[in-house]
């Protein structure tokens, strides 16, 4: 983390840059798995949210399938790993994959009981468009995200909702998403190209529950009350008809966004949150 205005680590050295042979994935090591000690603190957090009757969300471990494989490789040598060298791209992706299912075959066996929400995800955009065309990601990446769903609700015990958060202007690729088992995206990045909050109600809100939508990079550090209030009412009013609208701002509230605003986000959601 930058030791001046820093608010996030920042990834410093790819384990696996450059070029490798496929025998250097298959050594890497991946992340311990949670703990008897953490498992048991899970539960008991769990528990409490259930007995104030608040929803139990179990997230996955770290970041996404391809943000993982980003993580090792670097972003420019896996992009060309998935064009020049598939194989090897398929090999890193069903390491975490595999990673991925021994993290969820333990968490659901220990407490799927407590647990109502799952969340997985991919950050598979930037603001203007995805990271990878649609075609390579139906040929690559999907069937991953694939299996590890169709892993989660056939293990879960009983009905599960399934959210999936994926950042930026990720809206060419939410039929393929809700096709493989999602019931809920997140952010719902409002800065992003084509993540217009009435065009994806009127398209996918049959389909799909939109968690998020409140703009964090503009409107919550640098707009004034009034225009924080506009947002949220803009945000309720286009996703919340018919139900399917979770709330939250797109972001986690950062250490820039005043006071005056985070209030005005909270009182304006009071006021209008209630279905007539």
């Amino acid at each position: 983390m930058p030791k001046i205005n820093g608010l996030y680590f920042d990834v410093g050295q790819r384990p696996l840059s450059g070029r490798i042979k496929p025998d250097e994935v298959d050594e890497i090591n991946t992340p311990s798995l949670p703990g008897k000690e953490e498992i048991n603190f899970f539960k008991r957090k769990a528990e409490i949210y259930r007995r104030k009757g608040l929803a139990v969300v179990l997230a996955g471990p770290d970041g996404g399938i391809l943000e993982h494989a980003f993580g090792i490789r670097g972003h420019a040598d896996f992009m060309i790993d998935m064009i020049s060298e598939p194989s090897l791209a398929r090999r890193l992706l069903d390491k975490i994959l595999t990673y991925k299912l021994q993290y969820w075959e333990l968490m659901l066996k220990e407490m799927g009981n407590l647990v109502d929400i799952v969340s997985e995800g991919d950050d598979m955009s930037t603001q203007e468009s995805l990271l990878i065309s649609p075609k390579l990601y139906r040929n690559m990446l999907k069937p991953f995200h694939r299996e590890l769903l169709g892993y989660i609700r056939k293990n879960a015990r009983g009905s599960i909702f399934i959210n999936f958060h994926s950042c930026g202007a990720v809206k060419e690729l939410i039929p393929d998403l809700i096709e493989i088992g999602i019931n809920s995206l997140h952010p719902v990045q409002v800065s992003a190209a084509g993540m217009n909050t009435k065009q994806l109600k009127k398209e996918f809100g049959r389909e799909l529950t939109f968690w998020g939508g409140v703009d964090t990079q503009r409107i919550l550090s640098h707009g004034m009350p009034e225009e924080v209030r506009d947002e949220v009412k803009r945000r309720i009013e286009d996703l919340a008809p018919g139900g399917g609208f979770i709330f939250a701002a797109v972001h986690n509230i950062q250490a820039d966004v005043p006071p005056e605003n985070i209030m005005a986000m909270w009182e304006t959601f009071n006021e209008y949150r209630k279905y007539s």
